[in-house]
């Protein structure tokens, strides 16, 4: 939806209604949503004029901008509470590729130390990528024996491996895989990163929610769409997402953490807006 479409439909949000108490939930932005043109104390600036609270980050490309990033969080006073993991998908721990296993297990050790400068307490991971060259059960035996690698780190880092859902992954489609694939772990700094739009394909966003419990230490907002078509997510609360289902599960579990936006980027009404939005899913 182009911005210009997404703010004039934003009036039409206004009959959706959740009750009037906001969960304790801290409202974070993915760091990517934010006008790239400007520096980065620019960009937390902005980001915290528009009302989020905490920023997720993507894997800084090199120590200069990882420091850059440090600073403008310090000078704003908006905390950064997670990192992106940048190698994801170019380098998946599951890859038959040992040298391409290897980079993914770099990257996310890069990630690691920079969750542990910028004061972030878990690093997302998207665990492994089924494709023709590797099938389901190898990614999953060849991915946890990567991120077991990384523990003894993230307990250095004091940053928590938080395994992500993700549609395009083809990997952990239902909660209950979802919520076995970080038990056999058996360590607390393996958890759960839940998308709410990215389940909506294999289930209900709810019912993965009540199934993860406990083990939830971040979320992803975004909407998703039951009809098929190509492109980004709808706009948040324009989707098929039922947002007070899923607040009402949020609510049962007793979740705490932040969540974070996971949007395409724009101006600053357009944030404005994204984090009005974000306070209705919440409650506001």
């Amino acid at each position: 939806m182009q911005r210009r479409t997404f703010l004039m439909a934003a009036a039409g949000c206004g009959a959706w209604q959740l009750r009037a108490e906001r969960l304790p939930i801290r409202k974070g932005v993915l760091s990517t949503m934010l006008p790239k043109g400007l520096s980065w104390r620019d960009r937390f600036r902005l980001a915290r004029e528009v009302g989020f609270e905490q920023m997720e980050c993507t894997t800084a490309p090199d120590d200069a901008t990882a420091a850059e990033i440090a600073d403008a969080s310090q000078a704003t006073g908006l905390p950064i509470h997670s990192v992106l993991n940048a190698s994801n998908w170019k380098c998946p721990l599951s890859s038959p590729d040992s040298e391409v296993a290897a980079q993914g297990l770099r990257g996310m050790e890069a990630s690691l130390r920079q969750a542990r400068l910028w004061g972030a307490d878990a690093v997302l991971l998207v665990p492994a990528v089924v494709d023709p060259r590797t099938p389901y059960q190898e990614a999953w035996v060849r991915s946890q024996q990567q991120i077991r690698r990384l523990l003894p780190l993230a307990e250095e880092c004091k940053a928590v491996v938080a395994v992500e859902n993700v549609i395009g992954a083809r990997f952990l489609p239902s909660p209950l895989e979802f919520v076995r694939y970080i038990d056999e772990f058996q360590s607390r700094w393996v958890r759960a990163y839940f998308d709410v739009g990215n389940s909506l394909r294999f289930g209900f966003p709810q019912d993965w929610i009540r199934v993860i419990g406990s083990r939830l230490i971040k979320l992803h907002l975004k909407d998703a769409s039951l009809k098929p078509k190509d492109g980004p997510p709808p706009p948040l609360l324009e989707g098929d997402v039922d947002w007070g289902a899923v607040r009402t599960a949020l609510e049962e579990v007793g979740f705490k953490g932040p969540a974070t936006v996971e949007l395409p980027g724009g101006d600053e009404a357009y944030l404005r807006e994204v984090s009005r939005r974000v306070d209705q899913v919440l409650g506001a």
